[in-house]
Order: structure tokens, then sequence, then C-alpha cells
């Protein structure tokens, strides 16, 4: 079960963002993966869908249905906080950062590091050459 001081806390949440829960469409669906019996014969996952935005959450962490209830819960208003407030959110800047790291180098870059590499090699060389002569 979930405690009363986390229900509240989603509670807060849901009011201050102006989520009903009236326009939360919710279904359980059976999960998938490592949990045995309990996940073959009960429904524990949890499928959220807020109807105005319509922004749709399915969370199977837990092996309860009711943890997983409020976790979908608690994702779900993140996405609606993050589309509502407009910022960036942690995941959304973390998307962004990845993204930056894997595109492609300028030619310019490219042309930078390819210099300071044969810079580098040529040093090594020059070392490799008087290592020769002083034996």
């Amino acid at each position: 079960m979930v405690g009363i001081e986390k229900e509240k806390s989603l509670e807060e949440m849901m009011e201050r963002l102006g989520v009903r829960e009236e326009d939360i469409v919710e279904r359980f669906i059976r999960s998938q993966g490592p949990g045995g019996q309990n996940v073959n014969k009960v429904s524990t996952c949890v499928q959220l869908r807020h109807i105005p935005t319509g922004i749709e959450v399915k969370c199977q962490e837990e092996r309860s249905q009711a943890q997983n209830r409020y976790r979908a819960r608690k994702i779900l208003l993140k996405k609606i906080e993050s589309v509502i407030l407009g910022k960036l959110s942690e995941e959304q800047k973390r998307i962004a950062k990845i993204r930056r790291q894997k595109r492609k180098r300028s030619r310019r870059a490219k042309l930078k590091i390819l210099e300071s590499k044969r810079l580098h090699g040529a040093k090594k060389l020059l070392r490799a050459k008087l290592r020769e002569n002083g034996d």
C-alpha cells in the first residue's frame, strides 16, 4: 500500500496543476517480465490517460497494483507539469544532453582535432629519432 503522506502530496500536486481525477482514464493490464504467479494472474500494470492533454503513461515497475497506480500518477503529473509550465524537465534536459553528445562534429572541429593529432604524432616521431641517436 501507499502511505498517507504520499497520497496527500499527490493530491496537492494534482490540485496545484488543476488536474481532476475525472479527467484521468485508468486501465489495468497484465504486466510482463519477472514476478511469477502474481504477474501472470493479476493485472498489476497501470495505464493512465489524461483526456485534456492526451498524455498516456504506463507503469509496471512494482508487483503491487497500488504502488503502480501511485507511480503512474506521479509520472503523469510530471509530464503534465512540463507541458503546462513549458519548462524543461529533468528528463528533457537529460535527453537534450545525450542528443548534443551524439551529434556530428562540424568540419572545422574535425580538422582542428586531426591537426592536433598530426602535431602530436610528429612530436612523438622526433622523440623516437632522438632515442635512436642517443643509444
